[in-house]
């Protein structure tokens, strides 16, 4: 096409260009399209992210970790509310303000001590450690009941002074010596089939077991006595006990447990409080309705660490007992439910080790030991939340108080051994050492070469 000329306004001649020749605008880029193959791994990938995931979660060494960071944090956690929450009644009884966080983490290195040793311990040592520490236990129950020996705190006679600030509760250790003479005879008699016999599952067993209670009960401790009786069932449970017995034991137990309810005013009173919103009366229910108070005005992220108002003098035993109410106070509601999800998690460590060994005393141990955490922490959550009677149990590894953290930290230690000496554990502990030696060789390798192209001589060759 030819240019073809026009008169422009001032009688110029112009020259029009063609319109196919005007330059045109750039086209926007697009993205580059992936190929179809990786479009359909990338869609393959988000939908085996949940078996991934489930890979992941069953991995040989879960339950060692779980166990292991699962406790660190709750007992880490527990000595930061114990300082937040003891400081106020430690000045209020003339004390220095960290005289119960001192106590407390000493407690917890000793118990850190007690968790390593039972960590590495053999099996066949905890199992020759049973009958010593159960005649241990019955003794030391039965000399809390001694005049000038034992003594009592908060009307229950159940501890023994020890000189000094120290002062040691045996009934906590009652707990782990049932749960490891109970593993060791239950696995006994499996190993002889007499377990299918009433007789031999029950005797001597129950006896004992009642033995306990009736001490525990002597000085007054029903929530302890709750907490035996609870490890005894899981005991029969997990041997098989048959329905009708079970539910016979548990029938019987219950019956005993009203009795001693109704026979006793203070244990009526703290029945009366449940759901309670008001102190009532002669303010029989100010404990647990202050409970409620502290956890309804923490809100969902807490008033702050240290910012609690219930903890000055309103809320009885912040730092043992309700502790848990003070953190929802300072933490919120995502500080309860962080602490829920740690037990959640132990709780699941201590069934998946229980449910995949073969050995018959691994798995009754290491069900005691989770019926005795998993049972307590529900025991004192739901008094604090006013779903349960206000027992007078500490929160596992949270609450302040020595002669509780001690047994229950080596118990985390039996349930750590445990999952160590499963074989696919076993095998993946083995599989680490090699690769980890291997990775610092290779490590030096590099260290060395990079030295030299920079003109320096490697370490062992000045």
């Amino acid at each position: 096409m030819t240019a073809e000329r026009a008169a422009g306004p001032a009688g110029r001649r112009t020259r029009r260009v063609p319109r196919t020749a005007l330059p045109s605008a750039p086209a926007p880029r697009r993205p580059p399209r992936r190929p179809p193959r990786q479009r359909e791994a990338g869609l393959q990938g988000l939908a085996g992210l949940p078996t991934r995931a489930r890979r992941a979660w069953d991995r040989p060494l879960t339950a060692y970790y779980l166990l292991l960071g699962g406790s660190l944090l709750l007992t880490g956690l527990g000595l930061v509310m114990v300082f937040s929450a003891s400081q106020i009644e430690a000045l209020r009884s003339g004390l220095d303000s960290t005289y119960y966080f001192r106590k407390q983490l000493f407690a917890a290195v000793l118990g850190a001590g007690l968790l390593l040793l039972a960590s590495r311990m053999p099996l066949a040592l905890h199992r020759a450690t049973a009958y010593p520490l159960l005649l241990g236990s019955l003794v030391l129950l039965c000399l809390v009941q001694v005049p000038g020996v034992g003594h009592a705190v908060n009307g229950n006679q159940n501890w023994i002074q020890l000189g000094g600030p120290f002062q040691l509760q045996p009934s906590e250790f009652a707990k782990l010596a049932l749960v490891l003479w109970g593993a060791d005879l239950l696995a006994r008699k499996g190993e002889r089939r007499l377990l299918t016999q009433w007789k031999h599952l029950l005797v001597p067993l129950v006896p004992c077991s009642l033995l306990l209670l009736g001490l525990i009960m002597l000085g007054g401790d029903m929530g302890t006595a709750i907490i035996v009786s609870a490890i005894l069932f899981g005991l029969l449970w997990l041997a098989g006990a048959p329905t009708r017995l079970f539910a016979g034991v548990l029938g019987v137990a219950v019956a005993l447990g009203l009795l001693l309810i109704r026979s006793s005013p203070n244990r009526m009173a703290r029945l009366g409080c449940l759901g309670a919103t008001d102190p009532g009366p002669d303010d029989r229910c100010w404990q647990a309705v202050h409970g409620i108070y502290a956890l309804a005005s923490g809100g969902w992220f807490g008033s702050g660490l240290g910012a609690s108002v219930e903890k000055w003098g309103q809320l009885p035993e912040p730092h043992t007992d309700f502790i848990y109410a003070v953190t929802g106070e300072e933490l919120g509601l995502a500080g309860t439910l962080s602490v829920l999800a740690l037990f959640a998690a132990l709780g699941y460590a201590g069934i998946r080790v229980a449910g995949r060994t073969e050995d018959p005393f691994v798995r009754y141990a290491a069900g005691g030991v989770t019926t005795w955490i998993t049972a307590q922490a529900g025991i004192n959550i739901g008094a604090v939340l006013g779903l349960l009677p206000i027992a007078g149990v500490p929160l596992p590894l949270f609450s302040y108080g020595g002669s509780a953290l001690l047994p229950t930290m080596f118990a985390v230690g039996l349930l750590i051994a445990f999952a160590r000496s499963e074989p696919a554990a076993r095998a993946a502990l083995a599989a680490r050492q090699p690769v980890l030696g291997l990775g610092r060789r290779r490590a030096g390798v590099r260290w060395t070469t990079m030295r030299r192209r920079a003109g320096r001589p490697p370490s062992g060759e000045r």
